[in-house]
This record gives C-alpha cells, structure tokens and sequence, in this order.
C-alpha cells in the first residue's frame, strides 16, 4: 500500500517551509497540486522535480477514484494547496475521506495554516474558538449571521479583500458596533497588518483604506449577561 500526504506549504514567506515538507515532496510518486502554475514556483525554488497533476474542487469529485487506486497500488501522493494546509478552506478533504474510508493511510504534517497566526494575535480568547471559513455570499448569510450573533466562543472568519467591507458592515449590523474585531492580512508578506478594535472601528480604518491581500477576521464572542 501506498500513501497519503497532506502538506502544508507557506502563507507568505517561503522560509515557512518546513525540512520535513520539502523532503515528503521530493520522495512523493506524485504531487497533486490546486494551482500548478502556483505551485510550480514553489517547486522550483525549493529544487523539487516530482510530476505534478492538478487537483482543486472543480476536478476532485472526477479524479478521487483513481488516486485512491494509485496509492492501493502502492503509489506515495502528496496533496499541496496553493498556501496554508489542505482541506482547511481548500481541497482535501473528499480524497482524505475517500482514503480513510479505503483503509489507506493519511499523514497530515504540521505547518502554515493563516488562522493561528491571526487567532494567536488578536489578542482574543482562544480557548475556545470557532473556525467559520468563508461566510455564504447571498443565499443563508442573513441566517448565519443571526445564528452566529449568539456565538460565546471566539469566530474566525476568512475573506477576500473586496468583500470585507460587506462583511464589516454586517459585522457592526448583526453582532452590534462595540464587539470586539481583529482583522489580519497579509500573514507573514512583506506587508503584513492586523488591525483591532471595535467593529465600528475597524470598519470605518478599511472604509479610508482599500485592504489588498488574504484576509482572517478575530470575531469575539457574545459577552456572557
């Protein structure tokens, strides 16, 4: 039999990289990549030649079935995402299912992932949390949002730039103007920010100043009466 590898790869800086990661790489049959042009440039910086297929969600229900036969035949595939760890808001977890399900062995090594960083860094409590990923666009967002207002534990949300503004605004709407906000982008980039404050604080900074880049928003939670 075969396996599985689920590898972190950096969020930003490419000294994130792990000794352990570029050497799964290396060794690995195959490397399933979410963006190979993406993940190309890793590779070659790191002087890792494994062939790379492409593998992202518009592609992974199709091609499950025969990576799970690949490593049934004793085959070593390891799954990259463009930054951060597999399936955490990416692909991955339909081929980790599908090999656990199988009897397959999965190894998930430790390294980036954008919402410690930014969880650590709040300043929020984080014994107890909630990752919340991407927040639905149109259909079930109100109802979420209504739901997610009587949250007690701390939230983590990720967002594209052009949509956090949106997302303050129903921020300050649903979960009221003085809850507690962290917004971080650009973890570990040359331009890296985290800005905190009350929601209606860091709504209006972003209102003045377009965010670029990843973003991960620190919700805390509903004080307790």
């Amino acid at each position: 039999m075969g396996k599985l590898y689920l590898v972190p790869t950096p969020i930003g800086n490419l000294e994130d990289m792990t000794f352990r990661a570029v050497k799964v790489l290396q060794e690995a049959d195959l490397i399933l990549a979410e963006d190979t042009r993406t993940s190309g440039k890793l590779l070659k910086h790191f002087e890792i030649t494994t062939q790379m297929h492409s593998h992202h969600m518009h592609n992974e229900h199709k091609t499950v079935e025969g990576l799970v036969d690949r490593i049934k035949n004793g085959q070593t595939l390891a799954l990259i995402s463009d930054a951060g760890t597999p399936a955490i808001s990416d692909p991955g977890f339909l081929l980790t299912r599908a090999c656990v399900e199988a009897g397959l062995e999965v190894d998930c090594l430790p390294g980036a992932t954008a919402f410690v960083p930014a969880l650590v860094n709040s300043g929020l409590p984080n014994d107890k949390f909630v990752f919340e990923g991407f927040l639905p666009v149109k259909k079930g967002r109100q109802t979420r949002f209504l739901l997610l207002a009587e949250e007690e534990r701390t939230m983590i949300f990720y967002e594209s730039p052009h949509k956090l503004v949106k997302t303050l605004k129903n921020m300050v709407e649903f979960f009221g103007e003085d809850r507690s906000i962290s917004v971080s982008r650009e973890i570990s980039k040359l331009h890296e920010e985290t800005v905190r404050g009350t929601a209606a604080e860091v709504l209006k900074h972003f209102e003045a100043k377009a965010p670029k880049g990843e973003i991960v928003i620190i919700v805390g939670g509903k004080p307790k009466s």
